[in-house]
């Protein structure tokens, strides 16, 4: 295995990590994963949402299972 040397300079700054060559490739071909982007209603949905969980109008998980009605 090669032996490298890395400058002091290098080596004193906080976000200095070495990782494999494999690593390093998977971690860029998550980058290219496209990001998901809300549409306007997806977005007003999720407002809605938090609006609601911070009023406490929520359900719990055995309220929803009846609601949705898969209770026996």
């Amino acid at each position: 295995m090669p032996t490298i040397t890395i400058p002091k300079k290098l080596a004193r700054q906080d976000d200095f990590i070495i990782v494999s060559r494999k690593e390093y490739e998977a971690l860029t071909e998550l980058r290219k994963t496209a990001e998901f982007v809300p549409t306007a209603a997806q977005r007003k949905a999720l407002a809605r949402a938090e609006r609601n969980l911070k009023t406490g109008k929520t359900l719990s998980y055995h309220e929803l299972v009846r609601k949705l009605g898969f209770a026996n």
